[in-house]
């Protein structure tokens, strides 16, 4: 047992399909992180699969602090779909409309901008950039496409700009670049994206919140698209508002499966 065989409520949530376990860690009752989450996650485990874990803990001076670690037990800086789940769980439980949470890549303003019909949460992602200043940069070996983009949404990504996403075998794509998140982006007009993710820590996603993101800023940047932008993922449809020199907020849906206790 991770925990001694304590009972635990784990509450099921996705953000466009992107799925998490979360944990209200206030106070701390775990320590192995990377194991609750592989056990959590695992498509045969207690919850049916899920892409991540969210750890709710105690942050002075915020609503809370989240911790996200992938399925594979890796911790990650930031997570665009978890962190608007971790709002609507606080929101739900009297944080208000509009709070700060903590997270590894610096704090995140968030606020809930509807609950009906769909609860929808704003998210202030934080400077978007450009490590090598988008140049293009080019892969080696026979995957295609090869030509990417380097961007940092407190994340590492890497965007592609393809003509039809589906053709793309991303799997492998996502192997030759196993240290960041990579995406196929196709443009559908000045103002949507078409966009799936391979993301480090999991592989394939129904949607990737820092990756529509780093996604709609090179679209922005490199093809001209205009904020606010729609991006498709397969999991739905998300709403990316960034302009070079501003901070880039992203809001979409953040659900609720269903609460469950487990003796952990």
């Amino acid at each position: 047992m991770i925990g001694g065989g304590r009972d635990v409520s784990v509450v099921k949530m996705h953000g466009a399909h992107n799925a998490f376990a979360l944990i209200d860690e206030r106070p701390p009752r775990f320590e192995r992180y990377a194991e609750l989450a592989r056990t959590l996650c695992a498509v045969r485990g207690p919850l049916g699969g899920a892409d991540g874990l969210l750890a709710v803990l105690t942050a002075p001076g915020f609503a809370a602090e989240m911790r996200i670690f992938n399925a594979d037990g890796s911790e990650a800086e930031m997570c665009g779909n978890g962190v608007r789940c971790v709002a609507r769980y606080l929101a739900e439980r009297g944080a208000g409309e509009r709070f700060a949470i903590s997270t590894a890549a610096g704090p995140v303003d968030v606020t809930v901008v509807a609950r009906k019909p769909v609860f929808e949460v704003c998210v202030d992602i934080g400077l978007v950039t450009f490590p090598n200043a988008l140049r293009e940069e080019r892969l080696a070996g026979s995957p295609t496409p090869r030509v990417y983009f380097n961007v940092s949404v407190g994340n590492p990504h890497a965007v592609f700009f393809v003509d039809n996403v589906d053709e793309v075998d991303l799997r492998a794509l996502g192997a030759q670049l196993p240290e960041t998140n990579v995406h196929v982006v196709r443009v559908l007009s000045d103002r949507a994206l078409q966009v799936r993710h391979f993301e480090r820590g999991v592989g394939l996603t129904y949607a990737c919140g820092t990756g529509a993101v780093a996604c709609a800023a090179a679209a922005t940047v490199v093809r001209g698209t205009i904020a606010p932008i729609a991006v498709d993922v397969p999991g739905g449809r998300l709403s990316v508002d960034w302009r070079p020199g501003e901070t880039a907020r992203l809001t979409g849906p953040a659900e609720t499966v269903f609460e469950r206790t487990l003796s952990l």
